[in-house]
């Protein structure tokens, strides 16, 4: 069964403003949705935010079932990684992959394996088949679990 993930929290559109916010996170895991969200170093401790620090990290998000946390600069990745939670880290890369063996596909590239996200942020069209790839990742995933 294919895991659709809430890209930042989102699960029916982008709200900015609520995005990467812990009680928006975890709505997001209490209607069971695997949650993307970015995590970022600032003045020594671990911040929840994309392009900039938005409220300290609540550590219990890092470790909830289905998280896939994107580790936003090298310091994050450090840490994250002492912290035995499944993180990511790229710049321009198509494709990397979590420290636990997940493969993070962005929109138009694809890797059919079990293991695969495929991350759906400019409304393309999903792959054929989609049962054979652990999750899709998006901002509207309450639509794309339909």
């Amino acid at each position: 069964m294919t895991l659709y993930i809430a890209h930042r929290g989102n699960t029916n559109g982008q709200l900015h403003d609520f995005e990467n916010k812990i009680d928006y996170l975890n709505a997001a895991f209490d209607l069971n949705y695997g949650v993307e969200f970015d995590v970022m170093f600032y003045k020594n401790n671990l911040y929840l935010g994309h392009d900039e620090p938005q409220e300290k990290l609540d550590i219990s998000l890092i470790h909830k079932p289905n998280a896939f946390i994107h580790a936003k600069d090298l310091n994050a990745l450090e840490l994250l990684l002492k912290l035995n939670c499944n993180v990511f880290w790229h710049e321009n890369d198509k494709i990397t992959i979590t420290n636990n063996g997940f493969i993070w596909c962005f929109p138009g590239f694809f890797v059919k394996s079990r293991l695969a996200v495929w991350l759906d942020l400019h409304n393309k069209p999903l792959p054929d088949n989609i049962s054979n790839i652990y999750g899709i990742c998006g901002d509207y995933a309450s639509i794309l679990k339909t």
